[in-house]
């Protein structure tokens, strides 16, 4: 069962982010991003294994059988390789980055939303893919992400991906919608009973459906906002705050939700749509027109790590085809390596996370990090980089 994943900012998150560690030029960075992170160099072969290895991770990606004594991928990794996993469990991208910061920690499982701020800060060193042998399995659609590669250098390993759909309670929700403005533009119409995920990082969703229904704003990324486009996605969630239920962090209480009827639609995750189902709540779920928003989340390795050798055999460990298979089932989502879809113990599991569906992924906008340098290539202005997002999503919930 999936465990939660909250992505709450922190009261501090201001300080956290990398604009400060972008060159604000934008010279000699990615044309894409404007980063210029600084010169860091991946090892070009790996040496004798340190003995321990300490992660920080979401909850379930680190399972050594104390949580379920069925589910642990973590004691045959120290037997076949001799390191010893220490883990921390982060509740939020922003304290991801914290305790990076610390150089205590040797690999991070970094969403989006974290991974541009390790990279601009030198908190995270490039990964040498060659000395990762199942890199080369995994999805290519996952590989040279705007929010985990910067100039065509990896700077991580791909762990999984999901989408953010629109889920609806099939009794109450008719006609069955097709598009985000079922919250938006028409939330309305189940005013008290609309759902939205709570984290500045939703201020991407409205980006998303305005790109589509308001194309004089000129949207490109959904990511990247400038002052006007930035305050249309604000004004739009204010908008929307008013016909809000509640917002949601905790996949439990949404599946409780759509149970009891107390929400009839809203944004979730395909795990929580097949739970909600499988405990009679009459609900379905999908991509509407407009895309989805989604994460994808990349295990980075600490530029100060202590135990390097160790780090890089948990990155090929943990996408390895077995291994990348139990993790997706536990926690929730599409593996990341393409052979791990032979390894699932329920066989129709990858056709129902579209893991081989590229063409599915090619309408999910990841999660990435907001920041001055306009992710869309602009140049001739600056967007409103992720603490702004942060203020403006208190604001929005008033």
């Amino acid at each position: 069962m999936r465990l939660t994943r909250t992505l709450k900012a922190a009261a501090g998150a201001a300080a956290l982010l990398l604009a400060a560690a972008c060159d604000s030029s934008g010279s000699g960075g990615s044309a894409a991003t404007g980063l210029n992170p600084p010169d860091l160099k991946a090892p070009t072969k790996l040496g004798r294994t340190e003995g321990q290895v300490n992660l920080i991770a979401w909850a379930g990606y680190v399972e050594d059988g104390s949580n379920d004594p069925k589910v642990d991928w973590v004691s045959d990794f120290e037997k076949q390789t001799g390191c010893q996993v220490h883990s921390k469990v982060a509740a939020s991208s922003d304290e991801m980055v914290k305790l990076m910061k610390t150089g205590e920690y040797d690999a991070v499982s970094a969403s989006g939303d974290a991974s541009l701020r390790l990279i601009a800060s030198g908190d995270a060193a490039p990964v040498n893919t060659a000395l990762v042998p199942h890199y080369k399995d995994v999805f290519s659609g996952l590989k040279n992400g705007s929010w985990n590669s910067v100039k065509g250098k990896m700077y991580g390993i791909p762990h999984g991906r999901g989408a953010n759909l629109l889920m609806y309670n099939t009794e109450k929700v008719s006609p069955a919608p097709t598009s985000w403005s079922a919250v938006f533009d028409d939330a309305a119409r189940h005013k008290g009973h609309v759902t939205a995920y709570d984290s500045p990082i939703y201020i991407a969703d409205a980006a998303l459906y305005l790109k589509a229904t308001r194309p004089e704003l000129k949207i490109k990324d959904p990511y990247a906002l400038d002052q006007k486009q930035f305050d249309a996605a604000v004004a739009l969630l204010k908008k929307q705050n008013g016909d809000i239920g509640e917002y949601w962090s905790d996949y439990l209480k949404e599946v409780s939700a759509f149970k009891s009827g107390d929400s009839v639609v809203g944004t979730t995750w395909q795990v929580i749509a097949g739970l909600a189902a499988d405990e009679g709540a009459k609900v379905k779920a999908l991509v509407p027109k407009e895309g989805s928003t989604g994460w994808s989340d990349t295990w980075m390795v600490s530029a100060k790590s202590k135990h390097p050798n160790c780090a890089y055999k948990w990155l090929d460990w943990i996408v390895s085809p077995k291994v990348n298979a139990q993790v997706a089932e536990y926690f929730g989502e599409a593996p990341a390596n393409a052979k791990a879809c032979s390894e699932t113990s329920d066989k129709t599991f990858c056709a129902t996370y579209h893991a081989a569906d590229e063409g599915y992924w090619k309408n999910i906008a990841f999660w990435n990090t907001p920041i001055e340098q306009c992710l869309d290539g602009r140049t001739d202005v600056r967007c409103v980089p992720y603490a702004k997002w942060v203020q403006a999503w208190t604001e929005i919930k008033g």
